[in-house]
């Protein structure tokens, strides 16, 4: 899968941007936002969890983008595959199904403490449509990668940006077009959930 940066711990982060010590902005703002957020150890009980929120969003068919790269996205796909889900990896079968698929997984790069953003590598298509078409949306992210702002976001994301798609994801969608009655679910995913990988003080710098 094609990515603005094939690897954004090693050429885009640095202790003095990205670390754990947001955290707490983080989570209060993206619940705050009505993203739904599990903490967990490692990319074992990850996929775990992505198993369980599958079940629960009764999502029999499931479009994940990334799996080719990375271990926790190929980890949980195996899972979902295991329980009897149907997984699409392939970038055309994911084009192709993810308007029917009832859930979507996909890696986030790193969290927005003052939104409770996600950014997300959205070069490629099937990143894209992963978090845009199915009803719910599964970004894996460290527990470490978070920037204190948007500002901070920027700094990051110019360390690497040379062309290509990014996207920050803040909640479900939601829109108040109509009568100024909030709804989610309209232009996109009706639920967002951050499975969070690692442990509170550790780092994502070696």
């Amino acid at each position: 899968m094609r990515k603005v940066c094939a690897d954004w711990k090693t050429e885009a982060f640095s202790p003095a941007l990205v670390n754990g010590s947001y955290w707490p902005d983080f989570e209060e703002n993206a619940k705050a936002a009505s993203a739904e957020i599990f903490c967990v150890p490692d990319e074992t009980a990850a996929a775990q969890k992505v198993l369980e929120i599958a079940d629960e969003v009764k999502a029999d068919m499931v479009v994940a983008a990334g799996t080719e790269t990375d271990r926790g996205i190929s980890l949980a796909c195996d899972t979902l595959a295991q329980a009897g889900k149907q997984v699409f990896r392939d970038k055309f079968e994911v084009a192709e199904h993810a308007p029917q698929a009832g859930l979507g997984l996909s890696r986030a790069e790193f969290g927005v403490g003052e939104t409770g953003s996600v950014c997300v590598d959205t070069y490629s298509y099937e990143a894209r449509v992963v978090g845009m078409l199915p009803p719910a949306h599964i970004v894996l992210l460290d527990r470490n990668a978070l920037v204190e702002n948007v500002t901070t976001a920027f700094q990051v994301m110019s360390r690497v940006f040379q062309k290509g798609y990014l996207g920050f994801i803040t909640g479900p969608s939601r829109t108040a077009d109509i009568e100024r009655v909030l709804s989610l679910g309209v232009h996109g995913p009706s639920r967002f959930f951050i499975v969070v990988i690692g442990a509170e003080g550790g780092s994502i710098h070696g």
